[in-house]
């Protein structure tokens, strides 16, 4: 089974980022034009409770995808705690027109004009935003019924404890690498994270985005532009398509390396990538296999064998550099084990 096929359309995403219309520095205007100017093809701009469509951002080779960051703190007036868990996650249209709000609270959505807010279509329990996962799941359950793709966000950033996000149900993606996050703390990589939410029977998938603000220029250290992507294996560059990707899972996250060609067939894995130092089969924290040369020069290619009682696997591919790539996990039925 081809899982990436060789030559197949690959459009690098940012599937995060905040423009002046909540919190970052740039405009729509010069964030979608700096990321095409860089080789992006994809860009869902997602303020802070904003929900907004940038059709006239759009050029034959870039692509918006309409989207917004929604969050619920304790405090039921959205003061910011440093000190205490929050939960943020991402909203991604189904459809390029959809600006629902879910949830409404005035206090939280403090972004858009309240003469525009207020027009916005809207769905799910209106007023003040619980900290409770009950209150948390509903709010998931509403934004998916009202059509989007919910991903979480930052959960280290976000000091959520694990055992509050294993709770929760209908996530499509889990934010693998965060780009603003590593910034700030040199620690948001969710591993162990989504490692956990695959040994809770939870297949859901993972990318990578900046969620850049934007406060340092592009040459900065710390700038939290262009350090982390999704790949996104569309059959075309358009919304529908790119949509169809990404509720299917055809895609990968990626801080450096790419994956050139994957198949799996009977238990059989082979990848072909840009040269990396280890190659990683995962099927659990405990149960990785790794192809590497022992000099610690660069391979291309890797080949595993997986054993019959294999339930998940994927992939991480990392580089001299540290940087890395991330599969999503495969099936049994993918693996060509059934």
């Amino acid at each position: 089974m081809d899982i990436i096929g060789k030559g197949q359309h690959q459009y690098k995403a940012n599937l995060h980022s905040h423009t002046t219309i909540s919190d970052g520095n740039l405009t729509p205007e010069a964030m979608a034009q700096a990321y095409r100017e860089r080789g992006y093809s994809i860009l869902a701009i997602t303020d802070h409770e904003a929900p907004m469509a940038h059709p006239e951002l759009n050029r034959e080779d870039f692509l918006m995808i309409t989207g917004y960051e929604a969050y619920i703190r304790p405090d039921p007036e959205c003061r910011y705690d440093p000190l205490h868990p929050e939960i943020h996650i991402n909203l991604l249209a189904k459809r390029p027109e959809c600006e629902t709000y879910v949830g409404y609270d005035p206090k939280f959505c403090k972004y858009l004009p309240h003469e525009i807010a207020e027009k916005r279509p809207k769905c799910g329990p209106e007023g003040p935003r619980l900290y409770t996962v009950e209150y948390i799941q509903n709010f998931i359950d509403c934004a998916r019924a009202a059509g989007y793709l919910v991903a979480m966000n930052h959960p280290v950033w976000s000091m959520e404890s694990e055992d509050t996000l294993l709770r929760l149900n209908g996530l499509y993606s889990l934010e693998i690498y965060n780009t603003g996050s590593y910034t700030i703390n040199g620690s948001e990589c969710n591993n162990g994270l989504y490692d956990a939410f695959l040994m809770n029977g939870k297949m859901l998938y993972c990318h990578g985005a900046d969620d850049n603000h934007n406060k340092k220029p592009f040459d900065d250290l710390l700038s939290d532009s262009f350090g982390s992507w999704t790949m996104v294996m569309a059959e075309e560059l358009t919304y529908p398509a790119v949509m169809e990707a990404l509720k299917k899972g055809n895609f990968y996250a990626s801080t450096g390396p790419e994956i050139r060609c994957l198949t799996a067939e009977h238990g059989h894995v082979h990848v072909e990538m840009s040269g990396v130092q280890r190659a990683i089969l995962v099927r659990s924290m405990k149960l990785c296999q790794n192809v590497y040369r022992p000099d610690g020069g660069e391979i291309t290619r890797a080949d595993f064998d997986l054993p019959e009682d294999t339930e998940y696997a994927y992939l991480i591919l990392r580089d001299r550099y540290g940087k890395e790539a991330h599969t999503r996990a495969f099936t049994r039925k993918e693996l060509g084990l059934e």
